[in-house]
């Protein structure tokens, strides 16, 4: 059973940066996608940013597109999110998550999902 612990929440004032960090156990056993959801005051749980982890390949959310970054560190068995100008409307729970098992992109079945940290984004 893979685990994803993330950690790197946090409150930010509007413009400011945050990095989310995202470390699983048995990193290998993860064959596909890895990366970042989100779920704001009343709205909808949506992809953020994922990465394949063969070839780097990133998706991103349009509203994050020029302001996110998604990385890996493969030795540290670690997925990062850089968040920078962060707005308002980033506020919400970040989830970890892994392995794609279907559905389309921002949303999608994952098979592995981490408890969340929280971003707040004060103006």
């Amino acid at each position: 059973q893979v685990q994803l612990v993330e950690s790197g929440g946090g409150s930010v004032q509007v413009g400011g940066s945050l990095r989310l960090s995202c470390t699983a156990s048995k990193y290998t056993s993860i064959t596909n996608w890895m990366g970042w959801f989100r779920q704001g005051p009343g709205k909808e749980r949506e992809g953020v940013a994922v990465i394949y982890r063969d070839s780097g390949t990133p998706y991103y959310a349009d509203s994050v597109k020029g302001r996110f970054t998604i990385s890996q560190d493969n030795a540290e068995s670690t997925v990062y999110l850089q968040m920078n100008n962060l707005k308002p409307e980033d506020t919400a729970m970040y989830y970890c998550v892994a392995d794609w098992r279907g559905g389309n992109w921002p949303f999608g079945d994952f098979g592995y999902w981490g408890q969340g940290t929280q971003v707040t984004v004060s103006s």
